[in-house]
């Protein structure tokens, strides 16, 4: 055998493709836990929630609407079940809703001033998408549980006319969307790139 032919047969071997270079690399994945790169997320259950929730509404029937808006925002449900989840979801619709078109911008100009507010309105932004895509069990049609009381028309009273369902799910994404304008305005563009990309889902 010639010295070409073997140089050849030895050069040309694909044995190198089956070494794994990343275990080789100090910096790899595989040689460190990925999950330490998240930080441990504190579990809220469901009573927990509703506790939150209930001191949230306190501060909004004391006539506090900002300090309800910044309880909702200070304490997200990102580790919890879709109970506690939902549970805080609905308080804070409850709060967009309760604050004045008039006091939205200089209220979120306020917190984002604050220490932490860039933190605040991107959760802020968290909720105000995932109750534009109905991800809370308020922004769909409830079942009527209770029983259907027959009258001396002799039709049953039913709560409410066809159709208003419809119309307080519009309002509330009108809502949504008036604060989505107002968020954006306040904290630029770059609250919709994080609220994407963070792992830390509401």
């Amino acid at each position: 055998m010639s010295i070409i032919q073997q140089h050849t047969s030895a050069s040309l071997s694909d044995a190198w493709r089956t070494i794994n270079i990343d275990a080789l690399d100090p910096d790899s994945s595989q040689n460190f836990d990925t999950s330490t790169l998240h930080p441990p997320l504190p579990e809220i259950s469901e009573p927990e929630a509703r506790q939150l929730n209930s001191q949230v509404r306190q501060l909004l029937r004391g006539g506090d609407p900002e300090g309800a808006l910044r309880g909702c925002l200070e304490t997200p449900v990102y580790n919890g079940g879709d109970a506690a989840k939902d549970a805080h979801m609905q308080t804070v619709i409850e709060v967009l809703q309760s604050i004045k078109a008039s006091e939205m911008t200089p209220m979120l100009q306020r917190i984002y001033s604050s220490p932490g507010g860039n933190e605040l309105l991107d959760v802020l932004m968290k909720y105000l998408y995932k109750g534009m895509s109905g991800g809370s069990s308020s922004s769909g049609p409830k079942s009527q549980s209770r029983s259907l009381t027959p009258q001396a028309t002799g039709f049953s009273q039913f709560g409410s006319r066809p159709g208003a369902v419809n119309e307080s799910t519009g309002a509330a994404m009108s809502v949504l969307l008036s604060w989505h304008e107002k968020v954006v305005d306040v904290a630029g563009l770059g609250s919709i790139e994080r609220c994407m990309t963070d792992w830390r889902k509401v």
